[in-house]
């Protein structure tokens, strides 16, 4: 059964920086695109970044785009997300996703196309 745990949140201040990582198993973790989504109270879910199953081609919500960085590991089955200058609106809960087999990244992001979730991580943005 796949599984994606992720770690790494926290509360940081306005300008600074958080890296989120993402372990997965249970999944032929090479194959698939990942992504990250987030959920701030009171709000949908809403995509954040995805990034192809081999690592070349990344997609980015606008509001994040040059601040945020999304990256995988194949040899560790891990995909990490990058946030710099954070912004009292970036504050969440962070979730990893996997999208199901033979889907892109594009879908994953834009048509929310998730095979697996993880539990979601704390993102705390303060002034």
């Amino acid at each position: 059964q796949a599984q994606l745990v992720e770690f790494g949140g926290g509360e940081v201040e306005t300008g600074g920086s958080l890296t989120l990582s993402c372990a997965a198993s249970g999944l032929t973790f090479s194959s698939v695109a990942m992504g990250w989504f987030r959920q701030a109270p009171g709000k949908d879910r809403e995509y954040v970044a995805t990034i192809s199953k081999d690592g070349l081609h990344t997609y980015y919500k606008a509001p994040v785009k040059g601040r945020f960085t999304i990256s995988r590991d194949n040899a560790k089955n891990t995909v990490y997300l990058q946030l710099n200058a954070l912004k009292a609106e970036d504050t969440a809960i962070y979730y990893c996703a996997a999208a199901p087999r033979g889907r892109t990244a594009q879908a994953l992001g834009v048509q929310h196309l998730v095979d697996t979730w993880g539990q979601g991580t704390q993102v705390t943005v303060s002034s």
